[in-house]
């Protein structure tokens, strides 16, 4: 029984290791761009801490999404539309992560929720915000398409696209073991 459960939270972690280092990465960039771009206005920086909350709250939401049935509701079409599709999900869930950070902040010094919003809203920086949003998108957008190549690919061809030397003297300096990636891909 106790075996058991630890295979389970083993597992759990290993799953939720992948997305949440890649968040975490991707998160403390979005911080240190929001922190150059707030500099001298008094608008709170994120710290450390809440960025891996929320990276590990958003690696949780990730593993989440993906037990939902239609999370993969085109696998018999180019990859392009899962990529998309999945995007538009993991987008919305961060964007709503995001302004429950900044709604955390502000109904701190208001001292409630509703205050909090009402502060948030009539204080943002709307610049700021959107150029966050918008390189958030571009962060989901690669971890989709990285995301969704693994799948295809495989995890093993995976690292071995990306991490092992290509096969000495092969055409397309990517053939490993007598496969040669280059006419695979078409």
């Amino acid at each position: 029984m106790v075996n058991r459960v630890v295979e389970k939270l083993k597992e759990e972690l290993l799953a939720v290791l992948p997305p949440t280092a890649f968040f975490l990465i991707a998160l403390h960039i979005i911080g240190f761009v929001r922190a150059l771009m707030t500099q001298g206005t008094g608008l709170p920086v994120t710290s450390s801490a809440q960025i891996a909350l929320a990276a590990l709250i958003i690696g949780k939401a990730v593993l989440l999404a993906d037990l939902w049935p239609p999370i993969n509701r085109f696998p018999e079409k180019p990859l392009i539309y899962n990529i998309v599709w999945k995007t538009v999900i993991y987008y919305a869930v961060a964007s709503f992560i995001h302004y429950l950070e900044r709604l955390y902040d502000f109904a701190r010094e208001a001292h409630g929720v509703l205050a909090g919003n009402e502060k948030l809203l009539s204080e943002i920086v709307w610049p700021h915000f959107l150029a966050l949003q918008i390189i958030l998108l571009v962060v989901i957008l690669n971890y989709c398409v990285i995301r969704e190549l693994g799948r295809v690919l495989g995890e093993r061809r995976m690292l071995r696209i990306f991490f092992q030397q290509p096969a000495a003297g092969s055409p397309c300096g990517q053939c490993q073991g007598g496969e040669c990636l280059e006419s695979s891909t078409g």
